[in-house]
């Protein structure tokens, strides 16, 4: 049997960390310029509507481009290692958000700019795709025994935290340069500077190992040939279950992200400025959250730590309605914290938990097929139908549809077998 040189703790836990970081930080400001540039500069200026339309549909394309990812790049950690398809995807996320720096505009180029802007995009969901999957194996197959939530916890903290640098640089570049100097030019600065946050990934990610996980699946001969098959024809369970678990994670998410800045920015009277610094706040309840609910989930399991927090969210939706009426900041700040806190307590378990559900020779297909669904059927429709139902019924239906979500996942959550418990088994046993 090989040998495997033992990862250092700290090292593992910043490599995982890093590179979500990094990958959810440039999903992120390509968000933001979604709505503040690129309907200005990439598509033709005649139409203001259509061209924020066209803006945003360029945005939902790495939705799709996520499960594709999964597949790809999960094939490639399951077949020849953890390492090497991390850092293959990191490469793929980062070189498409610096090519959006430098693209030509409309202006410039005409129709070939948006076409050229959505080729990046779809490379952005290619990379951040196979980015999560290989990132929470990263820490969770290096974890030590009772401590596969807390490992499982460090690359989801990079959500929080690239969101919170993506919001932060755009505010600023607002906030310090005119009108003129942020479209002539501004705008490329964070895609540019996410440069230097892939070189230090790279730099990270190219000291580790492989998992030990992984090397056991190498020394006994169980890489399976095509892993994504496998996981469709014998983890359909785990695979189904899985996304529903995830469900409500992501439509939380972005009700409390896309759809209400939207809302809190037309409805509700605030600038975008406000907004936007209210939800930076709150996210850093987001982020606090996750390190505490990973400790519950070590101490009285992932399953039920999740089931409880679900119930929040059921709870929670069902308030939406008298939390998110009033154009009182103190009111609404409230309502976001809530949300992005309850967010925090199921982001921080929920990698491990989906990992769990898949034998480690097809794991790192099987936890990003399932992450990735779920995105799209919980993040590509949220602020869609929220806007609708808002508008026809009022915010509190939009309430209802977090609820009715949240118990999708509730339900998965107690349907799910003793798949993820038997692959923890396996594990100590083989230790």
């Amino acid at each position: 049997m090989s040998a495997v040189p033992k990862n250092r703790a700290r090292t593992v836990l910043f490599a995982s960390l890093i590179g979500t970081t990094i990958e959810f930080f440039d999903f992120y400001i390509y968000a933001t310029a979604a709505v503040l540039v690129f309907p200005k500069l990439f598509f033709p200026g005649s139409d203001p509507t259509a061209a924020m339309l066209q803006s945003f549909a360029t945005f939902a394309i790495a939705f799709f481009a996520r499960p594709i990812g999964s597949a790809v790049f999960g094939h490639y950690g399951d077949r020849i290692g953890r390492k090497a398809t991390l850092v293959a995807a990191l490469l793929t996320m980062g070189i498409s958000t610096i090519v959006i720096g430098l693209l030509p505009t409309y202006a410039a180029i005409g129709t070939m700019a948006p076409l050229l802007l959505a080729l990046c995009r779809f490379g952005q969901g290619l990379g951040l795709g196979g980015e999560w999957g290989g990132a929470v194996l990263l820490a969770t197959e290096n974890a030590p025994p009772g401590k596969r939530a807390w490992y499982g916890m460090f690359p989801q903290l990079g959500a929080p935290i690239g969101f919170f640098l993506s919001g932060g640089t755009f505010l600023l570049l607002t906030q310090t340069l005119s009108e003129d100097q942020f479209f002539a030019w501004g705008w490329r600065v964070p895609f540019l500077a996410s440069a230097i946050l892939v070189a230090v990934g790279l730099y990270v990610r190219l000291k580790i190992t492989e998992t030990p996980d992984f090397q056991k699946v190498l020394d006994r001969g169980e890489r399976v040939k095509v892993p994504v098959v496998a996981v469709l024809r014998d983890h359909g369970g785990p695979l189904v279950l899985g996304t529903l678990m995830a469900l409500s994670t992501f439509v939380l998410f972005y009700l409390m992200t896309v759809f209400a800045l939207s809302w809190g920015t037309t409805s509700l009277g605030f600038s975008r400025t406000e907004f936007l610094f209210m939800q930076l706040g709150a996210v850093v309840f987001f982020g606090l959250t996750i390190p505490p609910s990973a400790l519950i989930a070590d101490r009285y399991g992932r399953r039920a730590a999740m089931i409880a927090v679900t119930l929040g969210i059921i709870v929670f939706g069902l308030t939406f309605g008298q939390l998110f009426v009033s154009g009182h900041t103190g009111t609404v700040m409230l309502f976001m914290i809530i949300g992005l806190g309850l967010m925090g307590l199921t982001y921080g378990p929920l990698g491990t938990l989906l990992a769990e559900l898949f034998p480690p020779a097809v794991r790192y297909t099987g936890a990003s097929l399932t992450f990735n669904l779920a995105g799209i059927l919980g993040a590509s429709l949220a602020p869609y139908i929220a806007t609708k139902l808002a508008t026809e019924y009022g915010i509190a239906s939009v309430g209802w549809y977090l609820s009715g979500a949240a118990l999708l996942s509730l339900v998965a959550l107690i349907l799910t077998t003793g798949k993820a418990r038997e692959h923890v088994r396996e594990k100590a046993v083989a230790e």
